[in-house]
């Protein structure tokens, strides 16, 4: 007679449920914002624009954080991101002016390209000389920012420079959806499918997981790392565009704090610092979170300081619960493989 043995599922804890459910915290959190703030100050959203501001201002902060997540994912670290989307930002307004001529599509193809090779530096550097990923871009980042500054000197994109169309394309959108969230929407639903449908993209989490496994697997880490930093570049170029397309100017200290806020968005979002784990849909929630939030407190007369305040907070609790919630699944599984 062959007994039966029947098992409880353990039941999951709030906690976990909503660690679980990071997506939907993040929209309910969002939503609270905006709730709280047009209580306090009903021109937040009922305003002429607001709602369009509400929706475009995320844009540019998606785009790069989700190159940044990417880079985490192998349990590397871009500082740069936003000396190159300062970079960026000139060069395409430059390139404006000084090239009437060429089509307002190659300007910004050449923009991406332009701030792809600043990150393929980076990349080359990390990649095939194994210096880490913190003191490459550290290094980039002021590098980068001091290029910045010899070449733009006092000067700044001025609006004039920027054609009414690519300005249009900043500002309107089809339906009450602004351009430029349809364009981060679009980036977030392609590397989202990439790295969940793709093997290249599972590789990637493999690589953050346990790297050395990675090698003995057969896993060519050097060129997938490679290939994040020239995506995080790319996609911190975008973000320079966008902020182009939006402001319609453009100095030296473009970008400057950038990499902290993508940093922030792509944590928040729940992806690991240690890597190897992480949606690009969170991460996109993150930025769009944090960008709502920036929007917002400026609104309710908080202090710049207390701003960066929150931010940190936010950030120290979203490691911290990522690590507290790592901790416990160890703990079940020494347990299960106990039992």
């Amino acid at each position: 007679m062959t007994a039966v043995i029947k098992t409880t599922p353990a039941r999951r804890s709030f906690g976990e449920w909503l660690f679980r459910a990071r997506e939907l915290s993040l929209v309910l959190l969002i939503l609270i914002v905006i709730a709280v703030t047009t209580i306090a100050q009903p021109t937040f959203l009922f305003n002429d624009g607001g709602l369009r501001d509400l929706l475009r201002t995320p844009a540019m902060l998606i785009v790069v954080a989700i190159g940044e997540a990417i880079v985490i994912l192998t349990r590397n670290i871009d500082l740069s991101v936003g000396s190159i989307l300062g970079l960026t930002t000139y060069f395409v307004g430059n390139l404006m002016h000084t090239a009437p001529g060429i089509p307002v599509l190659v300007d910004v193809l050449l923009g991406v390209v332009f701030a792809a090779v600043l990150g393929l530096v980076n990349g080359l550097l990390v990649a095939f000389l194994n210096v880490p990923s913190l003191v490459i871009t550290l290094g980039t980042l002021y590098a980068y920012r001091g290029i910045a500054v010899l070449w733009i000197g006092g000067n700044f994109v001025r609006p004039e420079w920027v054609p009414d169309g690519f300005q249009g394309f900043g500002k309107d959108g089809v339906l009450g959806i602004p351009w430029l969230l349809i364009v981060a929407a679009a980036v977030m639903v392609f590397f989202g499918w990439f790295l969940a449908g793709r093997r290249t993209g599972r590789e990637l989490y493999a690589i953050g997981s346990n790297p050395d496994a990675a090698v003995l697997y057969g896993l060519r880490t050097r060129r997938l790392t490679f290939i994040t930093f020239i995506i995080s570049g790319a996609l911190a170029g975008v973000g320079g565009i966008i902020y182009l397309s939006i402001f319609a100017t453009g100095d030296s200290k473009v970008g400057t704090g950038y990499e902290f806020q993508a940093i922030a968005a792509a944590v928040i979002g729940g992806v690991a610092i240690v890597g190897g784990s992480g949606r690009i849909w969170g991460v996109a929630l993150g930025a769009f979170f944090l960008a709502t939030l920036g929007s917002a407190l400026p609104v309710l007369n908080v202090p710049s300081l207390w701003q960066q305040a929150i931010v940190g907070l936010l950030i120290v609790a979203a490691i911290t619960l990522d690590r507290v919630f790592f901790l416990v699944r160890q703990r079940r599984a020494r347990k299960a493989v106990m039992v």
